[in-house]
Formats: C-alpha cells, sequence, structure tokens
C-alpha cells in the first residue's frame, strides 16, 4: 500500500515533528528529518535558542493518525494531525508538514483496543530481551496487542514494522474506561520535571507548556486541543482560590490572548499559588512558586 492524498495515514517513528513547511527546516534538525527521527540527537544537538525556533508547529507520536492532505514529489507530506484539535487553524486537526517516510498507510485488519505506554520513555524489541528495533517511544503512546502477554512481555502491532515487536508489561496500561482523576495527570506530567523546553515539543525528550498540558491527559485517553489558547476553550473555569492540583492556571499579557499554560500543583491557600510547567525562560519544565510578574498576568483558573 502507499500514502494517498486525501486517506488517512499512521506516524511510523517514535516521535514525528510537524513543519511550518519543508523550506522552513534547518540544517541543525537533521536528525529529526532522517527515516529514525532521532529526537534525542536533534534537541541534544540545539543550542537554547535554536530549541525556540518558530519551524516547528507540534509532534507527532507513533501510531497516531493523520490525514494525507499533500504528497510532494520531494518526499514531503502536508498533513492534518486529527488527534490534536486546533479549531482556529483547521477543524479537522492540527496542520503542518512533515516527511512522508514518518507515514505509512493505514492496515485496516489491524484493529482492537490498544494499549498505553506508561513508561515515561521505551523501546520496542524485535523479541523478549532482545535488540532493540524503535527507540525513543514515549509516554501516551497508543499500540494494539499483537496476541496474548508471554512471561512480562507484551506484543505490540506497530506501523511500518512487519512483525509485531515486544514491550516488557511494565511498560504498558489498559486504555482508560473512565476520565482520570486530576491527580493521575499531574503525577504523569511530574515525571517530565526538568525535561527541555522545546517550541511545539510534544515528547519527554522536549516539551512547550500546552504540549505538557496535552500529552498528560493524553495518557490517559483525553484529547485536549494542542495550543495553550484552545485549550482554554475546551476547559471549564473557575473562580481563582477554587482551583486544586490537576487544575490549570491560564495566562496573558493585559489586551493579548492566552500564551501560556500551566498545572496546578498546590490548592491555594497561605502560601504563593504552585504550579508544574514547561518554561520557555527557564529552558525546562520547572515546579515552582508562581513569582509576581507571573501572577500578574495571571487570567484564570480553569478544569478540564
Amino acid at each position: 500500500m502507499e500514502l494517498q492524498t486525501g486517506r488517512e495515514a499512521l506516524v511510523r517513528v517514535a516521535v514525528a515533528t510537524l513543519w511550518t513547511s519543508p523550506e522552513a527546516v534547518r540544517p541543525v534538525d537533521g536528525p529529526a528529518l532522517a527515516a529514525g527521527a532521532d529526537i534525542s540527537a536533534w534537541i541534544s544537538g540545539m543550542d537554547t535558542d535554536q530549541q525556540v525556533g518558530d519551524c516547528v508547529l507540534s509532534q507527532l507520536l507513533l501510531g497516531e493518525r493523520v490525514l494525507v492532505s499533500e504528497l510532494r514529489p520531494d518526499g514531503w507530506a502536508r498533513v492534518v494531525a486529527v488527534e490534536q484539535p486546533a479549531a482556529k487553524l483547521d477543524p479537522r486537526g492540527y496542520p503542518g508538514w512533515l516527511p512522508a517516510d514518518h507515514l505509512t498507510p493505514v492496515d485496516p485488519t489491524l484493529a482492537g483496543d490498544p494499549l498505553v505506554v506508561d513508561a515515561t520513555v521505551t523501546g520496542l524489541r524485535a523479541e523478549p530481551h532482545g535488540p532493540v528495533v524503535v527507540p525513543g517511544v514515549v509516554v501516551g503512546t497508543r499500540l494494539v496487542p499483537a496476541g496474548p502477554a508471554c512471561d512480562g512481555w507484551q506484543p505490540v502491532h506497530v506501523p511500518g514494522q512487519p512483525t509485531p515487536l515486544w514491550l516488557p508489561d511494565g511498560d504498558l496500561a489498559p486504555p482508560s474506561t473512565e476520565p482520570p482523576d486530576a491527580e493521575q495527570v499531574l503525577a504523569v506530567a511530574q515525571r517530565l520535571l526538568d525535561v527541555a523546553y522545546v517550541w511545539g515539543g510534544l515528547s519527554a525528550y522536549g516539551i512547550d507548556c500546552s504540549g505538557l498540558v496535552h500529552l498528560a491527559w493524553r495518557r490517559f485517553g483525553v484529547l485536549l486541543p494542542r495550543d495553550a489558547d484552545d485549550q482554554a476553550v475546551a476547559t471549564t473555569p473557575l473562580p481563582l482560590g477554587a482551583e486544586r492540583p490537576g487544575d490549570l492556571y491560564f495566562f496573558a499579557r493585559p489586551g493579548r490572548g492566552i500564551h501560556h499554560i500551566g498545572i496546578v500543583t498546590a490548592a491555594p491557600g497561605g502560601e504563593q499559588r504552585r504550579m508544574l510547567h514547561a518554561c520557555y525562560r527557564r529552558r525546562r519544565v520547572i515546579e515552582e512558586a508562581l513569582p509576581d510578574d507571573r501572577t500578574a498576568t495571571l487570567v484564570g483558573a480553569h478544569r478540564v
């Protein structure tokens, strides 16, 4: 089967990067564009200014669905990431470009309730205890089981792979059947403390503020919009003072739209408000009391 415009496809690499255009990529982006999409090498090869370049829109996880809208002869595909809502950009999902060889056609014969990767980072192996075939698979990735578990290992179907690959049972969780508690979501986000801030990032190698929120809820099957302003629209406002850990803080400068989001980590009380967030200024995921300049731009607390 080949990719076709107007049809859905699946991401076949652990983490694919969604770009503003093929012409926007830089020499430093080579590892992210390679056939295996080495996101760890890409991020470690950038300086902090390159990590916040505006050529990156978002990232997509292994097995994520996209709608292919254009295929270029030079190997690029324009797609809509249908699992990343972005109402202001496209009602179908987040639009952008990625290398076509990071995609594979949907195999209609591979169906079933997916398991969810719960390990922060793991690798898919050719056999139990065998060599890693697909490294860098991150939390929130969903994979269809390829049979029963065996001696603590689970076979899974992997887009673009001819045979099932294997993960330790402990790296997987069953799909969520009920909405998660806010504390469960916060616990996932806390595992990403000190991860590098990368504009458009959506992985345990690099992430931005709205990506942290999207990924933490995605682990439990809740698909929030990708960008902070859309996340505000999709969540329920609370009176300031009614927030609790796992709720969301939104920030905007006077007369401007929402530009930042964080996850509440402490109930309001005698201490300052606290949050976990991917911090552009500090270039990493941190948990902190809101400094005065943050408090000055706090425009609301919301609940998912």
